[in-house]
C-alpha cells in the first residue's frame, strides 16, 4: 500500500526517469555513444525541474550516471570480449592509474561546488561534439602510443575527468586513443572495460562519502539517486538493441552529426546557465 502511494505521489518523477533510460539506451545503440554523455545533462535539467538547485543537480546527476554505467558496461564488455576487441595488455598497464585518477576525481566531487562540475562537463561535451563533427574519418596525429610515462598520464587523466563529470571514459578515451593511430574498434571495446574501472569505484565513493544536499530529490543516498538508477538501467539495456537496429536502416554519420550539434548546444547551455 505504501509503495503504491509513494509511486502515485512521485509519478512524474518516475515517468521522467523512465524516459531518460529509454532515450539513453536508444542513443547508445544508435550512435555508439556512452550513456553518461546523455544521462548527465538530461538529469541535470530534469532535477532542476523538481526544484533542485543547479549545483546540487549536477552533483547528483554525476553520481547517478556513474552508478548506471556499472551494469551497462559489464554487458558491453562481454560483447566486445567475444569479438576480441578488448586490449587486455593496455588495461593491465593503465588500470592502476585510471583507478587512482577515479578515486581522486570522485573524492573531489564530494568537496567542490557543483557549478565547477557543470562547467567542466560543458567543456568536455563541446570538445566531444567538435571531435564528432570534424575528426570523423580523419587520420591519426601520431603513429603510436606515447612512452610509459605518457600513458600513465593519459590513464590517470581519463579516470580523473571522467569521474568528475559522470561519464564512462569512452567519450575521452576513444578519441584520445585514435589520435595515436590506435584501431577504432579496439578503442571502443577497451573503452567499455575502462568504463567499469571508472564507474564502479566512482559510484561507490560518491555513494558512501557524498552527503545528499538538502534539496536533493527523493531517493537520494549519498550523492546517488537510487530511484533514477532503478528506472534508468533496465531501460537503457532494453532499448540499446532497438537503437542498434535503427542504426542499420538510418544514416549513422548524419545522425552522429545531429547528435554532436545537440551536444554542442547542451554543453553551451549548461555553461551559460552557470556563467550568466
Amino acid at each position: 500500500m505504501y509503495l503504491i502511494e509513494f509511486v502515485s505521489n512521485h509519478l512524474y518523477t518516475f515517468v521522467a526517469l523512465v524516459a531518460t533510460g529509454i532515450f539513453a539506451g536508444v542513443l547508445a545503440g544508435l550512435l555508439g555513444v556512452g550513456g553518461g554523455i546523455v544521462i548527465v545533462p538530461v538529469l541535470f535539467f530534469l532535477f532542476q525541474g523538481f526544484g533542485v538547485s543547479p549545483e546540487s543537480a549536477m552533483l547528483i546527476a554525476t553520481a547517478t550516471s556513474l552508478a548506471t554505467i556499472v551494469p551497462t558496461s559489464i554487458s558491453s564488455i562481454r560483447s566486445h570480449l567475444n569479438k576480441g576487441n578488448v586490449d587486455i595488455e593496455l588495461l593491465k598497464r593503465w588500470s592502476a592509474f585510471i583507478l587512482l585518477g577515479v578515486l581522486a576525481g570522485s573524492w573531489l566531487v564530494t568537496r567542490v561546488n557543483g557549478e565547477l562540475l557543470a562547467l567542466l562537463f560543458g567543456v568536455i561535451a563541446i570538445l566531444a561534439a567538435l571531435n564528432m563533427l570534424f575528426r570523423t574519418g580523419k587520420s591519426a596525429l601520431f603513429t603510436q602510443l606515447p612512452s610509459k610515462a605518457g600513458q600513465t598520464v593519459m590513464g590517470a587523466a581519463i579516470g580523473f575527468f571522467s569521474a568528475m563529470v559522470g561519464i564512462g571514459g569512452g567519450t575521452i578515451s576513444v578519441p584520445l586513443l585514435t589520435l595515436y593511430n590506435y584501431p577504432a574498434h579496439k578503442a571502443v571495446g577497451t573503452a567499455a572495460a575502462i568504463g567499469l574501472i571508472i564507474s564502479l569505484p566512482g559510484a561507490m565513493t560518491l555513494l558512501t562519502l557524498g552527503t545528499a544536499p538538502t534539496d536533493a530529490p527523493v531517493g537520494t543516498f549519498g550523492l546517488v539517486n537510487l530511484i533514477g538508477f532503478i528506472c534508468i538501467v533496465p531501460l537503457t539495456v532494453l532499448f540499446a538493441p532497438l537503437g542498434a537496429s535503427l542504426a542499420a536502416n538510418l544514416d549513422g554519420a548524419k545522425l552522429k552529426k545531429i547528435f554532436a550539434l545537440v551536444l554542442l548546444v547542451t554543453g553551451g547551455r549548461m555553461m551559460a546557465q552557470l556563467m550568466l
